[in-house]
């Protein structure tokens, strides 16, 4: 199959590449600062079209990963780079894939579990999930992220593309052993002793592991009753206090420091970052993608910690020995 990914230089989208070159398809990467990798790589800006649109035509599967990282501080200009890199990416696919002459089959763009709203009373899945937005008494910057992620699958929903299909992907955490990827930020705290439970532990962290990621994504491309929003997460979520007791048993750290609200709000400003990435509750559960008959191979945190800090030894030692 031709795969063509927008915004696959990033962790995700890397990861989605090197898998599916890896299975033999023909992958082709639509970058902002282009650089060598083992598949085609085209540059683009991600707002007009150009000569990367070639690429679309008759290409079978569009995975649109594009948006500048949310992982800094909420301030004005880094809110308008947030929005801006996801709406209109989103929009300049649309466009294009509508103007093509042989348009492809699929257009899945992602999304996020953050849409959701922040809850502990029940799961949210894509049919009885609660979209966020109106919670009391949570940060500014919560609902922006929701703005954001709303905003992202509203300019998927403008654009006319009657030949293809659109899915909206609303993923959660991915979890993969890449340098400088969550689980490898994660994985050293724990091994720093400073895995412990953030705040009061009790909020959902929803994740998939790398794996069931790009199997998830896959079987999605290839199942054409799947139209609108999947939730792309394992059905298992669990709370941050037993997340992170998992991931220390895996790794071998004995003890983690707990780290009380205030001290990831100070903590936060001086790593250039938002608490919302720890704090709020994500508890979404993939109830379409089951419905459809998908199997996840690591259904189970403990489970995939153990399996990812294995994967994580594999990597570090075949890189040392380069």
């Amino acid at each position: 199959m031709r795969w063509v990914l927008p915004g696959g230089t990033g962790q995700v989208g890397t990861l989605l590449a090197r898998e599916l070159h890896a299975a033999g398809h023909d992958v082709t990467v639509l970058s902002r600062a282009p650089r060598s990798a083992p598949w085609r790589v085209l540059a683009w800006d991600g707002v007009t079209p150009g000569g990367w649109a070639q690429s679309l035509e008759d290409a079978d599967i569009v995975v649109n990963l594009a948006g500048r990282s949310v992982n800094c501080r909420y301030g004005p200009a880094n809110r308008r780079e947030i929005m801006d890199s996801r709406v209109h990416s989103t929009r300049v696919v649309g466009e294009t894939i509508a103007r093509c002459a042989t348009p492809p089959r699929a257009w899945l763009q992602m999304s996020t579990a953050t849409i959701y709203a922040h809850r502990f009373d029940a799961p949210n899945d894509e049919a009885t999930g609660i979209l966020g937005g109106d919670e009391p008494d949570v940060p500014d910057t919560w609902r922006f992220s929701i703005d954001v992620a709303q905003s992202w699958e509203r300019a998927l929903a403008e654009v006319a593309t009657p030949a293809t299909r659109k899915v909206a992907l609303r993923s959660a955490i991915v979890m993969n052993a890449d340098p400088g990827s969550p689980f490898a930020i994660l994985r050293r705290l724990s091994r720093l002793g400073l895995g412990g439970r953030s705040g009061d532990g009790r909020q959902y962290v929803s994740w998939i592991h790398e794996a069931d990621f790009v199997r998830a994504v896959r079987f999605v491309a290839e199942h054409d009753a799947l139209t609108g929003p999947v939730n792309l997460a394992s059905p298992n979520p669990l709370p941050n206090s037993g997340f992170m007791r998992a991931l220390r048993e895996a790794c071998g750290a004995p003890f983690g420091l707990p780290a009380e609200r205030w001290m990831l709000e100070i903590g936060a400003i001086f790593l250039r970052t938002e608490t919302e990435l720890l704090l709020k509750s994500r508890r979404a559960v993939p109830t379409r993608l089951l419905e459809h008959g998908f199997h996840f191979d690591h259904p189970s945190w403990p489970d995939a910690a153990r399996d990812l800090c294995a994967r994580w030894d594999a990597r570090s030692g075949a890189s040392s020995r380069r």
